[in-house]
């Protein structure tokens, strides 16, 4: 069998669009895309924190510190586990901040 010939379906360079040369907008500047809404730090960080069961401290809106294990979270609240003391479902608006203890 002798290789028969081919046309290779690929545009050339002259076909291809730069998106450089994309037409200019009419307020003169290039459109900027929007950032994300969220980027999913904030969750990696509790599942970080979760999976190794480690120690926080989280600091609320009135001064109070609390010391305890994240054992879950959802959009709106951290449940916190604490040793001695009952558990505590805690908002995170009233959050100010947490560290690791």
């Amino acid at each position: 069998m002798e290789p028969s010939n081919r046309k290779l379906i690929r545009p050339s360079l002259t076909e291809m669009k730069d998106p450089r040369s994309a037409p200019p907008r009419k307020d003169g500047g290039l459109k900027k895309t929007t950032p994300p809404d969220q980027t999913n730090a904030e969750n990696f960080y509790y599942l970080k924190q979760m999976q190794s069961k480690t120690l926080m401290t989280i600091v609320l809106k009135d001064g109070e510190i609390i010391k305890g294990v994240i054992e879950w979270y959802d959009k709106g609240c951290l449940k916190v586990n604490r040793e001695g003391d009952p558990n505590l479902l805690i908002f995170k608006s009233n959050i100010k901040y947490m560290y690791k203890a």
